[in-house]
């Protein structure tokens, strides 16, 4: 290495040349998947591929100021190399690219990876990281340093003189149309621009951005003069208004994971109707397509814009508003705005209750209650390990009934979550399908279709018990976004569009069928103006201004005054405030504490197999012995006894505990 280094390594700009050019080819050959597909990019986009290959040569430049060079060299590389790495692997499980917002979502990862890799390939991945961590300190301790003195002056001034030429690099690929600053579709930006430019820009890119000539003349001139009048929200964070006559319906939305309609997939047949529910509740009731922000992941942003009336397209490329500005900022949603009317407002979710942050968000978002899978029992499990959507049926039902007046219900299923084995689960599958030439593809197509049956079957199983439940009630069911399979693109479509997405309004009352496309959202606003509901800014916005020629322009002004503005439609502060969040509806209760043979033992109310004996906010060993005692599996001291308490627990995150 001594040898290389003095004869090879010590011209650093050709060294950084050629690494950069090598690392760009590596990149884009896992992002398409392909040596052949990397090379026709090159031929096809020289000037994108130069770009991208300049902004890794900025990186490595910071070799001109250290004299530990082949370190840095290798630092550099790695990280670029994970970048791609991680690209290709994800787009292995998903068709969304991997994004700077992905790291956020990495303790959410840790607590799922089971679900897409065996215990065997977890410990390759963790001794690969031992073996990387190790190779470093060798190659930090004994590989040569640059000899030569570093004039520092001349150097920073290179490596000054190089990220302006970024700069001016940047400015002529965007003029010139080498890449853009506008990712309508995230996989295509990646495909088209490049994945280097594109992950820095979901990086660097994040939020909306100011529009021009925001002031509060132009954001309350975006409504007509009095419009708003009797639809300001004077306080909705006080008591729940009453209503004594009661006409409005419960609403109930039913999210559904990676949903769709199997038998819109072009040149493929089926032994059955995957999904004759959701069909034959299309024939007779409200219906149509629906934009989604999303495609094969992203549950979250379509939750986002059906809850909020917000576009994610505004937002940075592959931002999730759950992980960044709803963290600590409140925003006006359908849940608010019902709150304001005297309905009480839920979120069910068979699921983990703090994946994408919910357990926090959704006291951000209006919400009175969040059930998770935490505060579930009788759950049962996909192969994949996912949570069967069965569970919500009575979950949906017991909290329509937990409340005296209207209620607002926010469901969010979970069984059809990707990725799906390549190989064959089900012997004896109640659903196959005929047309796929691919073998690893026709059996994630398979799995899939098992999965989608159960969920249709929950879609039958709610109309059933609400057809005859005594209130009013509307439901509205879509999917999220497509599920992530390789079959599925553009043109495999009737559609001929990967983000559409549809969906359907049944209600137990008399309700004429009426056929409309729309924005995700919008859905929000349709749903309450088919009842006759206008309360609230964003759902007048979509009521009444959705065919103005200036309708997303300033749908995007008034989504960055709410969220980073000066909250000139508010008159200068918000009024909605945090909820007081409550995780499940049902009280867990500790009724007594008992010793048997030496083992304390807690009796109770509606414990749940994540229920955990806990003292001083430190879990305890336990054992759930069913919904009214639970077991303590280790040593205490007596006189701590009657500390303990219980608390819902997923892997070691505390949602909640008993007073």
């Amino acid at each position: 290495m001594k040898y290389i280094f003095e004869k090879y390594l010590r011209n650093s700009i050709a060294v950084c040349t050629l690494l950069s050019v090598v690392l760009n080819m590596v990149i884009e050959s896992l992002g398409r998947r392909s040596l052949v597909s990397c090379f026709s990019y090159m031929v096809h986009s020289p000037l994108t591929f130069l770009y991208n290959t300049f902004i890794i040569f900025t990186t490595l430049s910071i070799v001109y100021l250290v004299k530990r060079r082949i370190f840095v060299y290798v630092i550099v590389s790695i990280i670029w190399l994970g970048i791609g790495i991680t690209n290709g692997i994800i787009l292995g499980f998903r068709t969304t690219p991997f994004t700077m917002t992905d790291l956020t979502l990495f303790d959410d990862g840790l607590k799922v990876i089971n679900n897409y890799m065996s215990t065997f390939q977890i410990v390759l991945v963790v001794a690969a990281v031992i073996v990387l961590i190790v190779s470093l300190v060798l190659i930090f301790i004994f590989m040569p340093r640059y000899k030569q003195k570093i004039n520092y002056k001349k150097s920073i001034i290179g490596v000054l003189v190089i990220m302006l030429s970024m700069a001016g690099f940047t400015g002529t690929a965007i003029d010139r149309n080498w890449v853009s600053v506008f990712f309508g579709n995230l996989n295509y930006a990646y495909r088209d621009f490049g994945v280097p430019y594109c992950f820095v820009n979901t990086w660097l890119n994040t939020g909306v951005s100011k529009p021009k000539g925001y002031s509060k003349e132009e954001i309350l001139g975006i409504f007509k003069p009095n419009e708003l009048k009797g639809n300001l929200i004077a306080d909705v964070n006080s008591e729940v208004k009453s209503d004594s006559s009661n006409t409005e319906p419960n609403i109930v939305m039913v999210q559904l994971e990676s949903f769709f309609d199997p038998t819109t997939l072009e040149g493929v047949t089926y032994s059955q109707d995957p999904v004759p529910n959701f069909r034959k509740l299309k024939g007779s009731n409200s219906t149509g397509y629906m934009t989604v922000p999303a495609v094969g992941a992203g549950t979250a942003n379509t939750e986002f814009e059906i809850l909020s009336g917000m576009s994610a397209w505004f937002f940075g490329p592959g931002e999730y508003p759950y992980k960044s500005v709803l963290k600590k900022k409140t925003v006006e949603t359908m849940a608010y705005d019902l709150k304001n009317l005297g309905y009480s407002t839920h979120a069910i979710h068979n699921h983990r209750g703090d994946f994408y942050g919910r357990n926090e968000v959704f006291a951000n978002m209006g919400f009175d209650t969040f059930t998770s899978v935490e505060y579930m029992n009788q759950v049962t499990k996909t192969p994949k390990n996912f949570e069967q959507d069965n569970v919500l049926t009575g979950e949906i039902l017991s909290t329509l009934k937990s409340t005296a007046n209207k209620d607002f219900v926010y469901t969010i299923s979970v069984q059809g979550h990707g990725s799906y084995p390549t190989t064959k689960v089900y012997d004896n599958p109640l659903i196959t399908a005929s047309g796929i030439s691919v073998e690893s593809d026709a059996d994630a197509l398979e799995y899939y279709l098992q999965q989608v049956h159960d969920e249709d079957a929950f879609i039958g199983n709610l109309v059933e018990a609400l057809k005859n439940f005594d209130e009013n009630t509307i439901l509205v069911f879509y999917g999220d976004h497509l599920p992530p399979l390789n079959i599925i693109s553009n043109s495999d479509l009737t559609t001929h569009n990967v983000y559409k997405q549809q969906y359907v309004m049944w209600s137990n009352f008399s309700m004429s069928k009426e056929v409309k496309n729309l924005y995700s959202y919008q859905l929000g606003a349709e749903v309450l103006n088919r009842l006759g509901i206008h309360e609230g800014y964003m759902t007048k916005y979509h009521q009444d201004h959705s065919k103005d020629s200036n309708y997303k322009a300033n749908l995007k002004a008034l989504q960055y005054d709410e969220l980073y503005g000066k909250e000139y439609l508010f008159g200068g502060k918000s009024p909605f405030l945090p909820t007081k969040l409550k995780m499940g509806i049902k009280d867990i209760k500790i009724d007594s504490i008992v010793e048997v043979g030496g083992k304390y033992y807690i009796k109770g109310q509606n414990f749940t197999p994540y229920s955990k004996i806990s003292m001083n906010d430190k879990v305890l060993k336990t054992i759930y012995l069913g919904p009214s005692v639970l077991g303590l599996l280790e040593d205490i001291n007596p006189d701590e006894v009657n500390n303990m308490k219980v608390s819902q627990v997923e892997k070691d995150s505390i949602l909640s505990t008993t007073e």
